[in-house]
């Protein structure tokens, strides 16, 4: 069993930046892909990013490379999502998620936090 919990949303200025946490509870969490989505009002959820659980090895949505980065810290059980260059469509809940499996669908997150919301005004 996981849970998940986001924090570091707010409203920033476009260009701006942010650090999304995500703080997670159970033993094995370094056992876990985690990922990163996001869900724009009258919008469907879309994935962000992941992070493996041991190495540490990071994938992003094409259109967010070099923006958005992903790290992770077993030892603290946390994960976070540093957002650069914000821009208003990264306007979103954002969630973190958890898989035993590497996967960009959200159908394979069994454990997902309760969403973060970010705001970027123009």
């Amino acid at each position: 069993q996981v849970q998940l919990v986001e924090s570091g949303g707010g409203l920033v200025q476009a260009g701006g930046s942010l650090r999304l946490s995500c703080a997670a509870s159970g033993r094995t969490f370094s056992q876990y892909v985690v990922g990163w989505f996001r869900q724009a009002p009258g919008k469907e959820r879309e994935f962000v990013g992941r992070i493996t659980g041991r190495e540490g090895s990071t994938y992003y949505e094409d259109s967010l490379k070099g923006r958005f980065t992903i790290s992770r810290d077993n030892a603290k059980n946390m994960v976070w999502l540093q957002m650069n260059s914000l821009k208003p469509e990264d306007t979103a809940v954002y969630y973190c998620a958890a898989s035993r499996w590497l996967s960009r669908e959200d159908r394979v997150y069994e454990y997902w936090g309760q969403g973060t919301q970010v705001t970027v005004s123009s």
